[in-house]
């Protein structure tokens, strides 16, 4: 492998043109004292870089090249998708006041085979209650924030928790919140919630003038990468639920899925096709979430993923071998960006590195390459000539709840196509589906 491009703030993307060309987007997260705005940088061969738009909405989550352009996605408040014309330089808003502000945001978009724009929207929460966790997020740290808005219509449970309640200055005054609501506000069993579009926790697409936006399927947290196979089928990987909050849910491991129109991935009740009251997701006080939706037998069967990754890997966005690279066409090659516990865990660091998933039997198998501090993206040049990957950065939780992170410390490698021989008896993702 050999950098392409050094001291990038906090980079998210990368794409490549039809000649090679290729692009990053730095995400405008301000850590470490890194800008306050996203760019969208062109990196020469030479790697000298040009800037060719910046002032975007962060964090910037996606950029992804198509006949000519530059598809942008901006997880900002509100989040928004554009297009980017590389001849013209004319860049249009496409699709704007989509959901934000909240635990996740808009993210990468992909043009499917029908020539329509598909990108995934995050949930506003960590399972479903606004709660004082938020304060604790390095991108987020505010209480309260917009509450999630469902893709299909739903009936609650009734559930609220009870907090204190930080727009008071009497820190004894409590704030009862319940699912798919502001904060303090609580909800009643039998209360109905209209799905509506544009909607969280959903994979969403429309035309590629942005016009026509419908829902593709509901319920994935955080669906931030999205692929298309050759073959059609659209992947996405998912980031499960956090022991944390209002509603915490122990030992969730990440997914990845096969996203099919019309269906319920299972989110906030269901976790990989279990319910989250299911003893393998108890806290270690043994208490276990309670569901939130009560409508269940109303809402499509919870999907089952296609293969379950180790808890904390947080498995972010992939790239497609294409069927120029002998070695392993068709494989996927996954950024395990990691776990974000405080770094005097006495757990080993998870993630942080890159695998390579063997679609026909869904096992994982080792990449070998340089130390990556958090890889986030991974994309192939035309012909398989070459496979690009961003490392993040340096960006850890430390003591106190507080960040370490380190501006200027991304990194573009550039990786040989050739990732070796197939290995057989690779170790299959636990729990794989």
């Amino acid at each position: 492998m050999e950098r392409v491009a050094e001291n990038l703030n906090f980079p998210t993307s990368v794409a490549v043109d039809t000649v090679g060309t290729v692009y990053v987007a730095e995400s405008g997260l301000p850590l470490g004292g890194g800008p306050d705005k996203g760019s969208i940088l062109r990196i020469g061969s030479d790697g000298v870089r040009s800037c060719l738009l910046t002032g975007l909405r962060p964090p910037v989550n996606g950029v992804t090249y198509h006949k000519g352009s530059l598809f942008i996605s901006e997880g900002g408040y509100p989040g928004r998708i554009s297009r980017f014309d590389l001849v013209s330089g004319e860049w249009i808003i496409l699709a704007d006041r989509l959901p934000g502000f909240g635990n996740y945001h808009t993210n990468m978009a992909v043009v499917g085979p029908d020539e329509k724009l598909y990108f995934s929207q995050g949930a506003m929460t960590n399972s479903g209650i606004i709660g004082l966790d938020s304060y604790d997020l390095g991108w987020l740290r505010h209480v309260p924030h917009n509450c999630d808005i469902p893709g299909y219509d739903i009936v609650l449970t009734g559930v609220n928790s009870e907090t204190a309640d930080p727009r008071e200055p009497d820190t004894s005054r409590k704030a009862r919140t319940g699912a798919f609501v502001p904060f303090g506000t609580s909800t009643v069993p039998g209360q109905k919630v209209k799905g509506r579009v544009p909607c969280t926790s959903s994979v969403m697409r429309c035309n590629l003038d942005g016009s026509g936006l419908e829902l593709v399927a509901w319920g994935l947290r955080n669906a931030y990468g999205l692929r298309f196979l050759p073959d059609g089928r659209l992947l996405a990987t998912e980031q499960g639920s956090d022991d944390r909050g209002s509603r915490p849910i122990a030992n969730c491991p990440d997914f990845l899925y096969e996203v099919r129109p019309g269906a319920w991935y299972g989110w906030p009740d269901f976790i990989g096709g279990v319910p989250v009251t299911d003893t393998r997701y108890q806290l270690e006080d043994g208490l276990r979430a309670a569901f939130l939706l009560a409508n269940h037998n109303e809402l499509p069967v919870p999907e089952r993923p296609l293969l379950k990754f180790e808890v904390n890997t947080s498995p972010l966005k992939f790239g497609v071998v294409p069927p120029e690279v002998q070695s392993c066409p068709g494989h996927l090659i996954v950024a395990l960006f990691g776990d974000e516990r405080y770094s005097n865990s006495t757990a080993p660091p998870a993630g942080r590195k890159l695998v390579r998933i063997n679609p026909l039997d869904w096992t994982v198998h080792p990449v070998n390459g340089p130390q990556l501090h958090r890889p986030i993206d991974v994309t192939f040049a035309p012909s398989g000539s070459a496979m690009y990957v961003v490392d993040f950065g340096e960006f850890e939780i430390v003591a106190n709840k507080k960040m370490h992170a380190r501006a200027g410390s991304g990194v573009l490698w550039k990786m040989a196509p050739d990732l070796g021989k197939r290995q057989t008896g690779g170790r299959a993702a636990k729990g794989s589906g």
